[in-house]
């Protein structure tokens, strides 16, 4: 990534055209402005039509794909069309990125159905296509807002695959780089890491389930040689109240709502996704898109959109610190 002399640009992707993104896009840099320079990627004349007026907003450069046929176009409906557009404005933020264009990039949400039905069948999230597609092995995802932090080891798969998604070079690979990302990008010197069970209890010591002691368990005790503060499995309610209480800096969760309830609970409006082991800052908010309201300019509330501008400009600072 090109040394910037003057302010992070951050590239922002609309998401589903019939979605939430242009609204909180239009209310969220408006709120920041003077926080960075902001390009904006996705088709104007969906812009002008959540305002209802034609969108001006200073400082902001935008790309229009003009990829949204304006015949019959509805908020909140689900089209191949509109998933296919969501895809292609990744793509072209992709381009910005390696053309040293824009510093990081900050996606609104897409519809994993519109963008199945666009012929992207296999399509499973931005973390995945974004990695796919700049060829990273390795990643994470982590999920923040104002009083917690949690990497995930598995994502959008089943409740019922779980387990047998989990391995205990998964782990070990999730936590280190949750580990390095802590002191990279958030500039905390020695990390703490509270690492959650799989099952209730973190198993009782095996009476619940063997995942802990065979799976987690020794993928911890091979981090103690790097991690000076790592400590689990903990049973996951345990991991994150300890974690709240400022115990610890980041909780290790094993599947996608052991992360999520907390973290709506806690802070909803402020939540953040992260993308770790990317090249560059990748954040969104964490929130659909919101179909039910898309198009109604008042309804649409952009804190967590904020919240994920604000990050990844402060992340990106601090890559540049090194």
């Amino acid at each position: 990534m090109r040394r910037l002399k003057h302010k992070i640009i951050v590239g922002i992707t609309m998401g589903d055209p019939a979605g939430i993104g242009p609204a909180i896009i239009l209310k969220g840099i408006t709120k920041l402005k003077g926080l960075a320079d902001f390009v904006v990627i996705g088709d104007k004349w969906v812009f002008d039509q959540v305002s209802g007026v034609r969108c001006q907003v200073s400082g902001v450069k935008f790309i229009d794909l003009h990829n949204v046929t304006h015949k019959n176009f509805k908020f909140g409906k689900i089209k191949a069309e509109y998933g296919r557009a969501s895809v292609e404005y990744l793509d072209k933020a992709l381009e910005l990125i390696k053309n040293n264009q824009i510093d990081c990039l900050v996606t609104c949400p897409v519809s994993k159905k519109a963008v199945s039905l666009g012929g992207f069948d296999k399509f499973l999230g931005h973390t995945e296509y974004l990695a796919a597609r700049t060829n990273i092995k390795y990643f994470a995802m982590m999920l923040l807002n104002k009083k917690l932090k949690i990497s995930l080891v598995t994502r959008h798969i089943p409740l019922k695959d779980v387990p047998s998604k989990l391995d205990s070079d998964k782990i070990y690979k999730t936590i280190l780089l949750t580990y390095r990302s802590l002191k990279e990008l958030f500039l905390i010197k020695n990390p703490r890491i509270a690492v959650c069970g799989l099952n209730p209890h973190a198993s009782d010591n095996g009476l619940l389930g063997q995942e802990e002691n065979n799976i987690i368990r020794p993928a911890i005790v091979r981090l103690k040689r790097i991690i000076r503060n790592i400590d689990g499995p903990f049973p996951a309610d345990v991991a994150v109240l300890k974690t709240a209480q400022e115990k610890y800096d980041c909780v290790i969760a094993m599947y996608h709502d052991q992360a999520l309830i907390p973290l709506k609970i806690s802070g909803a409006y402020t939540g953040v996704n992260l993308t770790l082991g990317l090249r560059f800052i990748r954040t969104s908010p964490l929130h659909g898109t919101a179909f039910d309201i898309a198009g109604k300019f008042n309804l649409a509330n952009p804190t967590s959109l904020i919240e994920a501008i604000r990050l990844a400009v402060r992340c990106t600072l601090n890559q540049k610190k090194d």
